[in-house]
C-alpha cells in the first residue's frame, strides 16, 4: 500500500488541484480507448470511404511527446505545416495546403474545433493555445474541398477530441523538464459516477525560453462530462480554461542578427518589454438524440470570454501621429454560438442526408494605449483607441452521401454563409475623426465528390468545391495606408478547389494515400506591412496553390515499421501588385512570385522498431526554402533535421509505466523555425533550437515511480 499526499495548490496551480481530485482513483486499472473518426459530419460512413484527405493522430496517454505544442503531433501529416516559433507569445504557425501561411499570430484560414465546439472565433481567427492537449485522445485533420462545409476560413479543418470517461477510474500523470528552464506537467482523471462519465485534465507549461526574453507560462484546465440517454441519445458538456500571463515576445531577427546569435532578442523587444497576456474560458454543450429509426437530431451551443493584452514595439515617435492606436493592445469580449442539424439515413445505410443551421456572435471592446508613461517604456500610458467591435455570422448547410452502386458513391453539399462586421468608435477627437463603420460578406460554397472502389481496400476519388475567407478583426484593425479606423475596404478571398486522390489499405496495417490538389483564389489576402508586432493587410488579386501529397505506413518484418509523409506545394501570386506603397521604388511584386511563408517541399520519414519491452525510432524531417517577403528577395534556407528516441515499458516497477528518451536536431543544424512575413525592418527570422544548445544539457526523458498504478513521465536534464 502506498500513501498519497495532495500537493499544495499554491498560487494558481491547476495541476495541484487536479491531483487532489484524482486521489480516490490511484489504484485504478488502465483502460485503452480506440479512436473513432467522426470528421466530415458523415455519421454512417468511415473516413476511408469519403472523397477527402483525412488523417487521425493519436495524442492520448500512450503518446511519448511532451504535449506542449501542436507542432509535435502534426509533423507527420502531409499538406500540413505546423512551425515551431520558439515564441510562446505568438503561438504555432499553422497552414494547410498553403492556407493560413500569412498569419503572424494566431491561426487564419484553418478551422479549429475541440470536442465539436469551435475553437475558431466567429471572425475566422483561432488560437492553438486554446487546445487542451493534456486532455486529447486524438487529432483529426481534413484537407481539400470538403473543408469548405465548415464555413468561413476553412482551407482545412483540425479537430481535437478528448477521451470519454472510463467505467473504471484511471489516473495518468506526466511531467517533463528540459534545457532553458522548460517544464511541463499534466494530470488526467477519467472515470464515471453512476451513468455520467467524466474526464478532468489539467496542464502546466513553463519555460525561460530558448531565446532571450522568451519566458512563458501557460495553465489549462479541461472538463468533459457525458451521459448516455434513453433511446440512444447522448448529452455532453465541455468546459475549459486557459491562462498565459505575460508571455515574453523576443520578436524576429534580421539575417545578420540570426547568424551572430540566434538566441538573442531584438533590442526593441527589450526596450519596450514586448509581451502578451491571454486568458480564455469556454463552456459548450452538445445533445444528440435519435428521433426515429433513421433520423437523428444534434444540437450544440457554446459561449466563452477571451481577454488579450499585448505590448508592442511601436516607436514613441510613430505614436505622435494623432491617428496612431498606440503601442498597447487591450481586447476584452465574449462570444458564443449554436449549431443544429438533423441527419436521416435510408437504403440500409447507403444514403445519408444532413441539413442544419448555425449562428455565431462575437463582441469585443478594443482599446489602444501608448506604451510609455512618465519617461518609462513598456508600460501602459494614455488612451489612444476605444471602440466596440462585433461580428455575427449565420449559416445554413446541407450534405448528402449516396452509395448508388456497389463500386460508386457520391457526396455533395453546400453552405451559405453571411458574415457582418461592425465597429463603433468611442475615441473621437478633433484630429481623430469617428471611424465607426460596418461591412458584410455573403458566399455560397458548394462542394461535390465522387468515389470509385476498384477493390474492397482501394478507393479513388475526385472532389471539387468553393471556399472563402473573410478578413478577421485583427486583419481589419489597421489600414494599409496608415490612416485611422478599420480596413473595411478589404474583400474576402474566394477559392475554387479541386482534388484527385487515392487510398489503399492492406493486410497487417499497410496504408497508402496520395492526392493531387489545386486551389485558385481571387482577391488573395496578403500582409501589406508588419512592424513591431502590428500587421496590416490588403487584397492582391489572384493566387494559385497546387501540389501533391503522399503518406504511407509500412509494417516491416520482425517488429520494424516505416512511416512516410511528403508534400510538394507550388504556391504563387498570379497577378502583379505592390508590396507596401506603389509610390515607393522596388515594391513591385511580379506575377508568378512564390507566396511567402510556404516551402515547396516538406516531408518526414520515421523508422521504428519494437523489441520485447523496448521501442526505438529514428526520424528525419525536411523543409524547403521559404520566402520571407512578397518580393522573394529574403529567404529562409531549407533544412533537414534528424532525431532519435527510445522507450521502455517498466512492468517490474508498475503496470503501464514507461521511460522515454528523445534527442532532436541530432546533427546540430541551425535553422529558422518560422518566418514573420513582410516584417518591415527585415527582422523575418525566428530561430529554432539547435542541437548544441539542446545537447549541452543532454535532454533526456526518464520515468519516475511514485505510485504502483500511476503513470508519470519526467523529462530531465543531465550531462554538461
Amino acid at each position: 500500500m502506498h500513501s498519497f499526499r495532495c500537493p499544495r495548490a499554491g498560487g494558481r496551480s491547476l495541476l495541484a488541484m487536479a491531483c487532489c481530485f484524482a486521489a480516490p482513483a490511484l489504484h485504478a486499472e488502465t483502460v485503452s480507448l480506440s479512436p473513432v473518426s467522426v470528421t466530415a459530419r458523415v455519421q454512417s460512413v468511415p473516413a476511408f470511404d469519403l472523397p477527402a484527405s483525412i488523417d487521425v493522430i493519436d495524442v492520448g496517454a500512450a503518446s511519448t511527446r511532451p504535449q506542449a505544442s501542436l507542432s509535435e503531433s502534426l509533423g507527420g501529416v502531409p499538406g500540413v505545416l505546423a512551425r515551431d516559433r520558439q515564441n510562446f507569445a505568438q503561438d504555432t504557425q499553422l497552414s494547410i495546403r498553403g492556407f493560413g501561411a500569412r498569419a503572424t499570430f494566431g491561426v487564419r484560414g484553418v478551422r479549429l474545433y475541440a470536442d465539436g465546439i469551435p475553437a475558431t472565433m466567429p471572425d475566422g481567427q483561432g488560437q492553438l493555445s486554446h487546445f487542451a492537449l493534456a486532455a486529447g485522445d486524438r487529432l483529426e485533420v481534413m484537407r481539400g474541398p470538403f473543408s469548405s462545409l465548415y464555413g468561413n476560413s476553412s482551407g482545412g479543418v483540425v479537430q481535437l477530441w478528448s477521451a470519454d470517461g472510463t467505467a473504471t477510474p484511471q489516473l495518468d500523470l506526466r511531467a517533463t523538464g528540459a534545457s532553458y528552464g522548460t517544464a511541463t506537467a499534466s494530470a488526467r482523471l477519467l472515470g464515471s459516477a453512476g451513468a455520467t462519465g467524466y474526464h478532468l485534465a489539467a496542464a502546466l507549461f513553463d519555460t525561460d525560453g530558448y531565446r532571450e526574453h522568451g519566458a512563458a507560462r501557460r495553465e489549462s484546465l479541461n472538463l468533459k462530462l457525458h451521459r448516455d440517454l434513453p433511446g440512444g441519445g447522448r448529452l455532453e458538456l465541455v468546459g475549459n480554461h486557459f491562462d498565459a500571463p505575460d508571455a515574453q515576445d523576443p520578436l524576429g531577427l534580421d539575417r545578420a542578427q540570426w547568424r551572430e546569435d540566434p538566441r538573442q532578442a531584438t533590442p526593441q523587444a527589450l526596450l519596450f518589454d514586448t509581451r502578451k497576456s491571454a486568458r480564455q474560458g469556454q463552456l459548450g454543450v452538445t445533445w444528440s438524440q435519435p428521433l426515429a429509426a433513421a433520423t437523428t437530431l444534434r444540437l450544440a451551443a457554446y459561449g466563452g470570454r477571451r481577454e488579450v493584452e499585448q505590448y508592442l514595439a511601436v516607436p514613441v515617435a510613430a505614436q505622435a501621429n494623432p491617428l496612431s492606436a498606440g503601442g498597447v493592445v487591450d481586447l476584452d469580449g465574449g462570444y458564443g454560438g449554436f449549431d443544429a442539424r438533423t441527419t436521416w439515413t435510408a437504403l440500409d445505410g447507403d444514403f445519408e442526408f444532413t441539413v442544419g443551421a448555425s449562428g455565431e456572435q462575437q463582441q469585443q471592446q478594443r482599446r489602444g494605449y501608448e506604451n510609455f508613461a512618465d519617461g518609462r517604456l513598456g508600460v501602459r500610458g494614455a488612451l489612444r483607441r476605444d471602440q466596440d467591435d462585433g461580428v455575427r455570422n449565420q449559416d445554413g448547410y446541407a450534405q448528402a452521401w449516396w452509395r448508388f452502386s456497389p463500386r460508386w458513391a457520391l457526396q455533395a453539399g453546400a453552405r451559405y454563409s453571411q458574415v457582418r462586421f461592425r465597429s463603433d468608435d468611442h475615441y473621437v477627437t478633433g484630429a481623430n475623426p469617428d471611424d465607426s463603420g460596418e461591412a458584410g460578406y455573403a458566399q455560397a460554397t458548394p462542394v461535390a465528390g465522387l468515389v470509385f472502389s476498384p477493390g474492397a481496400d482501394w478507393r479513388v476519388y475526385l472532389s471539387a468545391g468553393r471556399g472563402f475567407e473573410t478578413p478577421t478583426f485583427n486583419e481589419l484593425a489597421y489600414r494599409a495606408d496608415g490612416q485611422g479606423g478599420l480596413a473595411f475596404d478589404l474583400r474576402p478571398a474566394v477559392s475554387r478547389n479541386l482534388e484527385l486522390g487515392t487510398k489503399w489499405r492492406g493486410a497487417d496495417g499497410w496504408t497508402l494515400a496520395a492526392a493531387l490538389f489545386r486551389a485558385d483564389t481571387r482577391d488573395e489576402l496578403a500582409v501589406a506591412r508588419n512592424s513591431g508586432g502590428r500587421s496590416s493587410f490588403h487584397n492582391v488579386g489572384r493566387a494559385r496553390r497546387q501540389g501533391a501529397e503522399l503518406s504511407a505506413q509500412l509494417p516491416l518484418a520482425a517488429g520494424w515499421s516505416l512511416e512516410l509523409a511528403a508534400t510538394w506545394l507550388d504556391a504563387r501570386f498570379r497577378d502583379p501588385f505592390c508590396s507596401g506603397s506603389c509610390a515607393t521604388p522596388g515594391t513591385g511584386v511580379a506575377a508568378g512570385t512564390r507566396i511567402p511563408g510556404l516551402p515547396r517541399q516538406s516531408g518526414r520519414l520515421r523508422l521504428a522498431h519494437e523489441y520485447a519491452l523496448w521501442n526505438f525510432a529514428a526520424e528525419a524531417t525536411g523543409i524547403g526554402a521559404v520566402n520571407a517577403n512578397d518580393r522573394g528577395n529574403a529567404v529562409a534556407p531549407g533544412y533537414g533535421l534528424f532525431a532519435i528516441e527510445a522507450a521502455r515499458v517498466l512492468p517490474e516497477l508498475a503496470p503501464g509505466l514507461r521511460a522515454f528518451m528523445r534527442v532532436d536536431n541530432l546533427f546540430d543544424r541551425d535553422h529558422a523555425g518560422s518566418v514573420i512575413v513582410n516584417e518591415a525592418n527585415g527582422r523575418y527570422y525566428e530561430p529554432a533550437w539547435s542541437r548544441s544548445n539542446r545537447l549541452s544539457t543532454r535532454t533526456v526523458f526518464y520515468t519516475l515511480l511514485t505510485l504502483p498504478t500511476t503513470r508519470v513521465v519526467v523529462l530531465s536534464g543531465g550531462g554538461r
